[in-house]
């Protein structure tokens, strides 16, 4: 009887997630500094990013460094978009011109200012990138409606767009936990995930932000911490939303929706691990995978997010891949990693 409860214990523990094979090997970060940001070019290029100033770079995708950006000791930067190993943005968050977004052309060395938010109740939340050139950047609403900007040579300058659609609901607005509460996708689509109101949203747009729709999605919100806390698109019409409560990681209910049709309708999901999930990235190279990420841990789907297994129980804040084979994830105080698991090209097939 003895063995046999056993028996049932561990293939309980196998069945949960608790002894899957090892996800992620754990890298010197050099910093203690909450990191949310993270741009992964290649796979021996990446950019990550998080308070106190702090941005990260790897150009061998081994060892990684510390960069200092000059006066932005009080800065959270919340999201990055590198272009190569010399040329990335970073853009902070919080409210009025503590949001900015800042860019570098020669890896980190100098740093200028491209965009300050001038909306005293402003606070950014999330920027994407369709190519080089065109970029889009999103904010919690002011008077009512959410912030949207754009640029066309590549940050150097940003404009605001009056775009129709983009009217918040009461206690509406965004998480920039991730830096993927907005992704985009092609040259022209872009998706921006909400939470706080009794519904949670997204938003889409078909002409890079000048118009919006809306659709409600299954994950409960109507709580400051709970929502849609990110989205992401393997296609112009399969995505996948997460989210949850940030303040109850562990708390069971949907925390995942699947849309087939662009945004227009959503299906509840349940992502694993169970819990909070601040993001979901689709695997470059990987077909139909993507990876979800969040304080609950991380996981992955091989099928479009029908079905989803665990890959690690540690805390983390984001990730990003640049093949099935190669990532990266970071999380609470300087956690840095570098996805160790088998491929997820060959777990698809």
């Amino acid at each position: 009887m003895r063995q046999s409860l056993l028996s049932l214990c561990l293939l309980s523990l196998v069945s949960s997630g608790a002894f899957a094979q090892q996800a992620w090997t754990p890298v010197q970060s050099g910093t203690s500094a909450e990191l949310r940001g993270l741009s992964v070019v290649s796979a021996s290029v990446a950019w990550a990013s998080g308070a106190r100033g702090t941005v990260l770079r790897t150009a061998d995708g081994a060892q990684w460094q510390a960069i200092s950006v000059p006066g932005a000791e009080k800065l959270d930067f919340r999201d990055i978009h590198a272009v190569n190993a010399d040329t990335a943005l970073v853009m902070s968050a919080g409210p009025g011109d503590a949001s900015r977004i800042l860019r570098t052309d020669d890896a980190g060395k100098t740093w200028r200012q491209v965009a300050l938010n001038s909306y005293k109740d402003g606070f950014w939340d999330s920027m994407g990138f369709w190519d080089a050139d065109n970029g889009i950047v999103f904010g919690d609403p002011v008077d009512g409606k959410f912030q949207v900007y754009v640029t066309a040579d590549g940050g150097a300058t940003w404009r605001e767009l009056q775009a129709a659609g983009l009217e918040s609901q009461k206690d509406e607005g965004a998480f920039a936990a991730s830096g993927t509460a907005l992704t985009v996708h092609g040259s022209r689509d872009a998706w921006i995930a909400t939470g706080g109101a009794q519904a949670a949203r997204v938003l889409r747009s078909s002409d890079r932000g000048a118009s919006w729709r809306a659709a409600t999605l299954p994950i409960p919100a109507a709580a400051p911490g709970k929502g849609i806390f990110s989205v992401g698109f393997l296609d112009a019409q399969h995505g996948m939303a997460v989210g949850g409560d940030y303040k109850q990681a562990l708390l069971e209910g949907v925390n995942g929706a699947r849309t087939a049709d662009g945004g227009a309708t959503w299906q509840a999901a349940a992502v694993l691990p169970t819990g909070y999930m601040s993001v979901v990235m689709p695997v470059p190279g990987g077909g139909r995978a993507l990876v979800a990420g969040g304080l609950a841990g991380s996981g992955y789907s091989v099928d479009g997010g029908q079905s989803w297994k665990v890959l690690d129980r540690t805390p983390i804040n984001t990730v990003g891949f640049a093949s099935p084979a190669t990532g990266w994830a970071v999380g609470p105080k300087g956690l840095l990693m570098k996805y160790s698991g088998p491929s997820l090209a060959a777990a698809a097939k």
